[in-house]
């Protein structure tokens, strides 16, 4: 099984780690200073005269929030999704060889050979994960007729793009 593109995230996850770590390491010095029965830092001390005047209903407090709750979110969403989803992994002849065809260019091979069969004045093709959907508009041959050559011209279009995973044809057919 081939296994999907990725986007390399290699530089925000580093930068983040170090942020991480960097407060991480700054909390553990003051913690261990406090411990000492030294004085904390002074940032601290004014953070926390801070919190003590503000409550959590505060809109600002709200606002702060809110906004951390959404950036929490965002990174969440990139740490979960792949990134190059546009790129379609093809079968690997190969095991040290790894090859991706774009969505859009697939669609657009797949349309050239859509406008190819006789009777389609139109069509319109998209690539999905797990789908070709295909819009055609016949102007001349039975409905029936153009359905069943564009299913026999798909089949061999999708097995020509070589892709790892077989895409099912969602194709529609009307007059205009």
């Amino acid at each position: 099984m081939t296994a999907r593109f990725r986007s390399p995230r290699r530089i925000p996850a580093a930068v983040a780690a170090f942020a991480l770590l960097a407060v991480a390491g700054l909390f553990l010095y003051d913690l261990a200073a406090v411990r000492a029965h030294r004085p904390g830092m002074g940032w601290r001390r004014e953070l926390g005269r801070e919190l003590e005047r503000h409550t959590p209903a505060d809109l600002g407090v709200l606002i702060g929030g809110g906004v951390l709750a959404a950036a929490g979110a965002v990174l969440l969403l990139y740490a979960l999704t792949p990134g190059l989803r546009g790129i379609l992994p093809m079968r690997a002849e190969h095991p040290e060889v790894r090859a991706g065809l774009e969505r859009k260019a697939a669609a657009q091979v797949l349309r050239d050979r859509a406008m190819e069969v006789s009777g389609v004045r139109s069509v319109r093709v998209t690539v999905g994960r797990t789908h070709i959907g295909v819009r055609a508009v016949s102007h001349f041959r039975e409905l029936d007729e153009v359905r069943a050559d564009l299913d026999a011209v798909l089949a061999v279009g999708t097995e020509e793009l070589g892709l790892a995973h077989e895409l099912r044809p969602r194709v529609r057919v009307n007059r205009r």
